[in-house]
């Protein structure tokens, strides 16, 4: 795996929900200011495009379920390399909706990939890898070729 791919997941990972967490109680210029910050600073580690206009990216596996939610941060790394989503939910239980909506498009945990990344739990189909991690409405996808 290229060391870039690598990066940008780690990137990704760490970027994601700190930003979802900054987003919630900024308003304004300092949330234009924020989202600036985030996405300069996405973009300088993976040096991909990150979008925090709401919008997912339009190369992401139509494979993968996405809840219904506000999108706060979506990217994507080069050549497909992976995505990133975090968005904010009203459902009582968004991670639990996330995790079934998963599991019913036919993706299984695997609980050894999860202890891998200690980011969330982990979903395979064979073809991706799904990480999902969540609190309170906030849930993260990371998406990934699968290992």
């Amino acid at each position: 795996m290229p060391i870039f791919s690598r990066r940008a997941r780690a990137a990704a990972i760490v970027a994601s929900p700190a930003a979802a967490a900054l987003f919630s109680g900024c308003a304004g210029g300092v949330q234009d200011a924020v989202e600036r910050g985030v996405e300069d600073a996405v973009e300088d580690a993976t040096g991909d495009r990150v979008d925090l206009s709401g919008e997912i990216p339009e190369d992401f596996p139509a494979s993968v379920p996405i809840i219904d939610g506000s999108i706060e941060l979506a990217g994507a790394a080069a050549s497909a390399d992976g995505w990133v989503v975090v968005l904010t939910s009203e459902a009582a239980d968004p991670l639990g909706d996330a995790r079934a909506e998963v599991e019913a498009a036919g993706f299984r945990e695997d609980p050894t990939l999860a202890q891998a990344t200690a980011a969330g739990s982990a979903y395979t189909d064979g073809e991706f890898l799904v990480i999902l991690a969540g609190e309170g409405g906030t849930v993260t996808y990371t998406v990934t070729p699968a290992p």
